[in-house]
């Protein structure tokens, strides 16, 4: 799984796209792991920009459950933005938006992150 990754306002954001369930959730853990490793205190916040996921399953969120376990481990700023209506929906319904910050936008994200 390639993860496009650019920085603006001092935010390192991730671009995810596709479905991530059963199959593709190993590939994501693995693309993820170098995001992570530099997710620490007093390096750029990580948002995972979600604008091109359309479908998420109990084992991507597992995935995203253990990336914020290691950021907060490691003391780092794990967000993700722009979730798509029928994964937001997941994320409301699993309560999982309150393991990870979530915004309406990538720029939003940004402002609020990035201070």
């Amino acid at each position: 799984m390639n993860l496009p990754i650019r920085e603006a306002a001092g935010v390192l954001i991730v671009s995810v796209s596709g479905r991530i369930d059963h199959t593709a959730s190993e590939e994501f853990a693995l693309a993820l792991a170098p995001v992570l490793e530099r997710c620490r205190q007093g390096a750029s916040p990580v948002l995972l920009d979600f604008s091109a996921v359309d479908y998420i399953s109990s084992a991507g969120l597992r995935v995203l459950m253990m990336a914020s376990r290691q950021a907060k481990a490691q003391r780092g700023v794990l967000a993700i933005a722009a979730l798509q209506p029928l994964v937001q929906e997941v994320f409301a319904i699993s309560r999982f938006n309150l393991i990870v910050p979530c915004y309406a936008s990538v720029d939003s994200a940004c402002q609020v992150i990035a201070s």
